[in-house]
């Protein structure tokens, strides 16, 4: 596959005076540990004493379209758990996303304010779950054993397992937040350790994997090449005046549905990247927006055929989620797997899903913050697994400044990802205001910049530091101002 693949031995993440810490005391979780496969037995047992829920609007600065809607602003979700780790103590653990209107929940009969309105919901539940669980558990144990009861909670509240999926990802990523805290050590050498104690239980596949020995093998990136977003409604001279400030090489490009129309389009993005972006690598983001196999073998039909498209087809990595996830799985893409790589993004609603897209010919699946953390870890150890050619790749579905864009950025660095889609910084006005924002650009050198005179993601460089993100907790020596949030609507 290229730069997208995860590689066996990226460049590691140097940081003075690194050593891998000791996990703390053993201990087993609660219920039978016959199932879990190898991993994760000697992570530090935890007890979560709170979570908070809090949200923020967030207006962008130009639309952004994906599939059949255009978004112009949506609320931002945090959550604020406190967990007591056995032996050690207590800390404070955080974490933000935004709540995209109808892209965790496209069905047409539900409105976008319906569909976030879905999301808080999840979060709700979510946290009954976890709180219904109680007890002391390693962190991936807790999202293991309210992970069941929370599919059950959102099926039964009329939510698809995508929406059921948003709510514990943000509570994982706050645990995971205070437990590295409590035990004061950084994402990278804390995952490496397992500290989480991640296990197969979630995953029968994997049983037998030895998943301690993937993790401690783990090379975190030193940086993470940005790949840009061509949405929708943007223009081929918007690219190419950017272009003329940002050193950027890697592209994502939104497609519409119409092999013709997207055939058009991509040839006048094309020829802009081919003039100016130099030694580019380019990615196709369907957005399920292809009726099926046929229509989709038309436009890859015409992708190999344009001869204004020949150099963008040899840079060209793979096509994302091209049809509707309520089909992608139930049908193989036939022929046209064969031609290019496809993967999985809107598809990836459960554990079960990647073995799934497998069988159907898709050869990767995305990492996504807000799909869950403790997947896109399992998912890059089946690439390991499976071998050649399958593959993760870094999607973002508008990470805002802050805790959302850190740990993802980290969460990719992890799994050793070259490059990750970074589209929230197009979106958003960087901390557009937010009373944090000086103190993160203090504790994060050369990952934010001011710029226009507001604190922003730093991306004239094209790519993202991640030293700055080994940090004590989960990539952030920064916090938002809670105290500044309002709590989730529908309480």
């Amino acid at each position: 596959m290229d730069e997208s693949c995860p590689l066996p031995n990226p460049p590691p993440l140097r940081r003075g005076g690194e050593s891998t810490p000791s996990p703390a005391s053993a201990g087993e979780g609660r219920g039978p540990r016959q199932s879990r496969g190898k991993g994760g037995g000697n992570a530090p047992l935890l007890t979560i004493r709170a979570i908070d829920l809090y949200e923020r609007p967030v207006r962008f600065v130009k639309p952004f379209r994906f599939g059949s809607v255009t978004v112009e602003a949506a609320p931002q979700a945090f959550v604020r758990a406190l967990v007591h780790v056995d032996g050690v103590g207590e800390a404070w653990g955080g974490t933000a996303e935004m709540m995209m209107p109808k892209w965790f929940d496209k069905r047409p009969d539900r409105s976008p304010d319906e569909t976030v309105d879905g999301l808080r919901r999840s979060l709700h539940l979510a946290r009954d779950a976890y709180r219904t669980e109680g007890g002391a558990d390693t962190a991936f144990g807790h999202h293991a054993a309210a992970y069941g009861t929370q599919r059950a909670a959102c099926r039964a509240a009329g939510l698809p397992d995508l929406t059921a999926a948003y709510g514990p990802a943000l509570i994982d990523k706050a645990v995971l937040d205070g437990l590295l805290r409590a035990l004061d050590t950084d994402v990278f050498s804390g995952m490496r350790a397992n500290l989480a104690g991640i296990d197969a239980r979630l995953t029968p596949d994997l049983a037998g994997f030895d998943l301690d020995g993937f993790l401690t093998g783990l090379r975190p990136r030193a940086t993470v090449a940005l790949r840009h977003t061509v949405g929708l409604l943007d223009q081929p001279e918007a690219l190419r005046a950017l272009l003329a400030r940002e050193r950027l090489t890697r592209f994502k490009i939104k497609l519409g549905g119409d092999p013709s129309a997207d055939l058009a389009r991509l040839a006048a993005i094309a020829g802009v990247l081919d003039a100016v972006a130099g030694n580019y690598r380019a990615t196709l983001d369907g957005n399920e927006q292809y009726a099926d196999a046929a229509a989709l073998a038309a436009f890859v039909d015409g992708l190999e055929r344009e001869p204004a498209l020949a150099g963008f087809r040899g840079r060209l990595l793979y096509i994302e989620q091209p049809v509707a996830r309520e089909r992608a799985l139930e049908a193989p893409l036939g022929a046209v797997a064969g031609r290019i790589p496809f993967i999985i993004d809107e598809s990836d609603d459960g554990y079960d899903a990647f073995p799934r897209a497998r069988a159907a010919g898709y050869r990767g699946v995305s990492s996504k913050s807000c799909k869950g953390l403790y997947k896109a870890v399992l998912n890059r150890a089946r690439c390991e697994a499976w071998g050649a050619p399958h593959f993760v790749a870094a999607e973002d579905l508008t990470c805002q400044a802050g805790l959302a864009v850190q740990q993802d950025t980290a969460l990719v660095a992890l799994l050793g990802i070259a490059d990750a889609e970074r589209n929230g910084h197009q979106y958003g006005n960087g901390f557009d205001g937010a009373p944090e924002a000086e103190a993160f650009l203090a504790a994060h050198p050369g990952f934010y910049t001011r710029r226009d005179g507001v604190v922003r993601l730093a991306t004239a460089g094209g790519s993202l530091p991640t030293e700055t993100l080994a940090v004590p907790g989960f990539a952030s020596a920064a916090q938002p101002r809670w105290d500044r949030l309002s709590p989730l609507q529908n309480e």
